[in-house]
């Protein structure tokens, strides 16, 4: 069976950093914006993060799900989506830890000492690195979007300012039963953009605009990259926040982790007036994400964007 027909990019060599502003990289920026208004998502090849990195990130995480139940259970965060996720009857195969900035290494530290008291400086060095890297790599794309669109750089360093980030750290357990195997729930991201990285087990499944779930065959070299509903609403809805889940039908347990950017506690969604004109009439009031975010877990539904903030 044939995957969804995604736009693949290549990000890798040195033209990325050394044509910045240049013809290539203006090509390349194009490229980014149609695949993330045609589909809300690619598949990137980039080879500025080590394959060793990836493999170590990995092994660390195996490491981490391994742990007792208990020592998992010890991380807990008032905000939604962090804390430990176990034994959840919805997702019963899902297992996930999401951490407020990892880039921070304190922050990486500070997990890693929750969940090994007795040290344990490889795994936090490891997450750290990986999550660095990751959120570099989305900004970039995020910039790249920015300048498809020809917006000012001004636009674009108040978005960087303004975010803040969430990795998130998941395993997929085999399915008792080939009629349970989903692994998430359909959905849409909420942040501002993902950039997700897995191992060789395949899942992940998203949705055409015809409706229908097709399932996305990712390289083990490869990132997906997903826009969220606030880049969205930033768009006037030209970019699409495409819907997907993980659906398991290996043998195996699926490891995959993910770097998600997201405005600021208190940072405003506010469509740019560049972005409005007779085709692309304003379809989203100026909103807080943060309560957005906040309307959403108490109401989950798939078109909570619209509720919230359509005109």
């Amino acid at each position: 069976m044939d995957g969804a027909k995604i736009p693949v990019l290549d990000f890798s060599g040195e033209h990325l950093d050394r044509e910045r502003g240049g013809e290539c990289w203006e090509l390349l920026c194009g490229k980014v914006r149609e695949a993330c208004e045609t589909h809300g998502c690619f598949l990137l090849m980039y080879d500025k993060i080590p394959t060793s990195l990836r493999e170590d990130m990995l092994v660390a995480m195996k490491a981490l799900f391994d742990l007792p139940e208990e020592t998992k259970s010890k991380y807990q965060n008032p905000k939604p989506y962090r804390s430990y996720q176990g034994k959840c009857p919805v997702v019963p195969l899902h297992e996930s830890f999401g951490i407020d900035d990892a880039t921070r290494l304190e922050a990486a530290q500070e997990f890693t000492q929750l969940m090994w008291p007795q040290g344990n400086p490889a795994f936090s060095e490891i997450l750290n690195s990986m999550s660095s890297k990751l959120l570099k790599l989305n900004f970039t794309i995020l910039e790249m979007i920015f300048e498809s669109f020809r917006m000012e750089k001004k636009n674009y360093d108040a978005l960087v300012r303004d975010s803040t980030s969430i990795f998130r750290i998941m395993k997929y357990k085999v399915p008792p039963r080939k009629d349970e195997n989903l692994g998430l729930v359909a959905h849409t991201d909420k942040n501002a953009l993902t950039v997700l990285c897995q191992n060789d087990v395949q899942g992940l499944e998203v949705m055409t605009k015809e409706g229908r779930w097709e399932h996305v065959v990712v390289p083990r070299e490869a990132f997906v990259v997903i826009v969220g509903d606030a880049l969205k609403a930033w768009s006037n809805g030209r970019l699409v926040a495409v819907k997907h889940r993980v659906v398991m039908k290996a043998d195996r347990e699926r490891y995959s982790f993910g770097l998600f950017s997201m405005p600021k506690e208190g940072a405003m969604i506010e469509v740019p007036r560049e972005l409005v004109d007779k085709e692309h009439p304003l379809l989203y009031r100026p909103f807080k994400f943060a309560d957005y975010f906040s309307y959403f877990v108490s109401n989950i539904s798939d078109d909570a964007l619209e509720i919230y903030a359509g005109v």
